[in-house]
This record gives C-alpha cells, sequence and structure tokens, in this order.
C-alpha cells in the first residue's frame, strides 16, 4: 500500500538526508567565490552535544550527576527555548543522528563538521556547544560540573584527534575558584585555541573573583569568548512575544551588559593584552552603545577613573562575531557598524552552523563596501591572528594580503 503524501515525504528526506545534499546551495556558492584561494575560519560553529550525552557523563566525576546525566539529556540543554527548531522546518536538527559517518575511530562530530566545512568553504572552525549556554543559569556545583565534564570529553574526543576543529575551554563563571582552576589545567591542552564563558548569566563579569582568571589567560596569550544567547525564564524576557521578539532582543542583551561593565570597570586598561571575542550577539547594537557610553562619560566620567579614553575607543580594541549580522535595506547603516567596530582587524566570520539563522562566507564576501583585503581579514585573517591558527597544512604558502 502507498503511504500518505505526509509520510512518504518523510520517509525520503530521511533516506536522502546528508550534510552535503542540504548545503549543496552553499557549495555552489563557494565554488563561484574561489574560496579556496585564502583561508576561511569559522569563528562561531556549534554542535549538539547532547547527542553525546553518554560519553560527556563518563566524565563527570559526582556520581549523582553521572546518573542524572545518563538518564536525562536536558541535563545539558536546561533554560533554551523552545522555538528554535520553527516548529521542524529545520530537518537538520531531527535527522542529524540518522547521518552515516565512518567508523575510523574519529568521532562523528569531527566528521560532521569537516562536511559542513567543505560545503561552506570553510577551512577551520572554532567549535561551541548549544544547550551548554544555558549552564550559567544552573547552581555554580551544577555549571562547573557540566563545564568540566564537557571540556575533558571535547579535548579528548575533538582537540587531540582534529586540525580543523578548535577547541574552547567552557569556564563555568558562576564558580570563578573553579573556572581559574580550569584555566590552568586545560589552557595549553591539544587542539585548545582559548576559552570561553556564556554569556547567559546574572554574575558581574568585573567581580574581582575573576581577575586572575583574565591575568592567567592574558598572560597564556590566548582569547577569552564571551558567547551570547537569551533566558526564555527571564521576568523581562517573557514579556516579548511571539518568540522573534525574545530572540531579537535576548541574543544581545547579555552581551551589552557583560560589555559595558567590562569596558566601565576598566577591564581593558587592566588586561590590555587580553583578546575578548563577543560573540552571536549581532553588531547593530554596538554603535548604539557606543553613542549611549560616550554620551554617558562625558557626563560623569568621575564614576570610571581607570578609562584613560572614551568607551567608543575601548569598543575598537575588541573583537566581534558577524553572526547574526543584520542585514538592512540600507546597507549604509552597516557600513557605519562596521566603520565603528573597526571591522577591517577586529571582525570575525561566525557561521553559527547548524543552527537556523546560520549565515555563509558570501555574507561578508558579497557587500560591496568592503575591498578584498577587508573581506579576507574578516573571513579568515583576523581569526587566524586572534585564536593563533596554523594554516600552513592547507595553505603552505599563505601569507595575508597586503
Amino acid at each position: 500500500m502507498e503511504l500518505p503524501t505526509s509520510e512518504r515525504s518523510r520517509k525520503e528526506v530521511v533516506d536522502g538526508y546528508s550534510t552535503d545534499k542540504m548545503l549543496a546551495h552553499a557549495a555552489r556558492l563557494r565554488d563561484e567565490r574561489n574560496f579556496a584561494a585564502f583561508p576561511i575560519i569559522d569563528c562561531d560553529a556549534h554542535h549538539y552535544e547532547a547527542e553525546s550525552i553518554a560519553e560527556i557523563a563518563e566524565y563527570i566525576d559526582d556520581e549523582v550527576l553521572y546518573q542524572l546525566a545518563k538518564s536525562n539529556p536536558r541535563i545539558l540543554s536546561a533554560g533554551r527555548g523552545t522555538h528554535q527548531p520553527m516548529g521542524g522546518r529545520i530537518t537538520r536538527y531531527p535527522l542529524r543522528p540518522l547521518e552515516k559517518t565512518p567508523a575510523d575511530g574519529l568521532h562523528r562530530d569531527i566528521h560532521l563538521t569537516n562536511r559542513f566545512m567543505d560545503a561552506m568553504g570553510t577551512d577551520y572552525s572554532v567549535m561551541f556547544p548549544t544547550g551548554l549556554l544555558s549552564a550559567g543559569l544552573e547552581s555554580p556545583e551544577m555549571e562547573a560540573t557540566l563545564c568540566r565534564a564537557y571540556s575533558r570529553w571535547l579535548i579528548e574526543k575533538i582537540g587531540k584527534h582534529s586540525d580543523r576543529v578548535k577547541v574552547l575551554v567552557q569556564l563555568p563563571f558562576g564558580a570563578p575558584e573553579e573556572a581559574y582552576k580550569m584555566a590552568q589545567e586545560f589552557g595549553d591542552a591539544p587542539g585548545v585555541a582559548g576559552f570561553h564563558v556564556s554569556s547567559v548569566r546574572y554574575n558581574r563579569i568585573h567581580d574581582n573573583a575573576y581577575m586572575k582568571t583574565y591575568a592567567l589567560i592574558e598572560e597564556m596569550g590566548k582569547p577569552i569568548a564571551l558567547h551570547s544567547g537569551f533566558n526564555s525564564n527571564d521576568p523581562f524576557m517573557k514579556l516579548g512575544e511571539p518568540f522573534i521578539v525574545m530572540h531579537a532582543l535576548g541574543f544581545t542583551l547579555f552581551n551589552v551588559l557583560h560589555l559595558c561593565n567590562w569596558i566601565c570597570n576598566g577591564l581593558n586598561e587592566r588586561f590590555p593584552k587580553l583578546k575578548v571575542v563577543w560573540t552571536e550577539s549581532g553588531l547593530a547594537w554596538v554603535p548604539w552603545v557606543a553613542q549611549r557610553l560616550d554620551s554617558d562619560y562625558r557626563m560623569r566620567s568621575s564614576e570610571c577613573p581607570m578609562l584613560k579614553k572614551l568607551p567608543s575607543e575601548y569598543i575598537k580594541d575588541m573583537y566581534y562575531t558577524t553572526q547574526p549580522m543584520e542585514m538592512p535595506n540600507d546597507l549604509s547603516l552597516l557600513e557605519s557598524t562596521f566603520k565603528v567596530i573597526n571591522a577591517e582587524t577586529q571582525l570575525l566570520f561566525g557561521s553559527d552552523y547548524p543552527h537556523w539563522d546560520m549565515e555563509l562566507p558570501t555574507t561578508i564576501y558579497d557587500l560591496p563596501f568592503l575591498s578584498e583585503k577587508a573581506k579576507r581579514n574578516i573571513l579568515g585573517e583576523n581569526a587566524r591572528k586572534v585564536y593563533n591558527i596554523d594554516v600552513s597544512d592547507r595553505y603552505p604558502n599563505y601569507r595575508p594580503m597586503a
């Protein structure tokens, strides 16, 4: 008997699912733009760590949490919204676990990441978790346990076995002493390109408890990325509906607050060599914050005694990832935003793949107001320097464009 149309369509999608097919259009764009001519580094790639919960649980030392993690994969996605999959229309969410990978000893996340990099034309990916970006909403003990187990697993399964997938150690800022210990313990582990902190939290980023961690990371010469997100249970954000309101605002507000605190409490002056990357909060908010802080600083500079220049000038000293890059009808607005952050040297490409609002390298490469040098810097060169990525395996004769 013939299957109903809906069931038949689903079976065709399941049977035919693969990253290559899902990104066929991206591959065409890759070839048309000749992306193989220069290195492209994705500074905001994701994987679904909940798919590996059984593996990650083996790195949990606490017996109670170990049993909880083994029985409940949602422990790695606490606090996340339920609307991201768009009612099932993003087929790579539910079908990704069905994709076949070789049984060659490499973790499937390496194979899947290589596939989407090859399809999009990117050479290296800086990897972030997904559900664990909400770990900052857990108790300090839970956050520390999850971050330690996840980071150990990530290094053992990914960092030690891939030249293309770069690992960031997730620091549990809810437990400052544990964050410091993890930076000491894992900072020089194989494949570790830096550190990241979930912005979705209610800790003061300028608390004295974090100063020795910042000093240590600065001394290591590695960056720290603050990856934004939203908290659907926040009393303020609960007022936003439909989901588009929460998403548009939620992914900016945490990084807005932390960046303002970072600047106004003089952390740029205290740690002038520390590379700070504001990740997945878009860019449109930065000019607003720059103007607002400069205006207030001129009237109340006595409250920020450590500052030696305008807040907007410190904004130009830090780094930002592109996604989700707001594309206005009037591109002059985006061009002005790029000017505010000094994008040619401070902006890093991020795809956010495989999330629903992902972007391709063409988002940057096709901007008419960028020079060829600026395009190449944003797509790869800036990240190569920030994350100290050796590209010689894929580009043995690489030289930055003069």
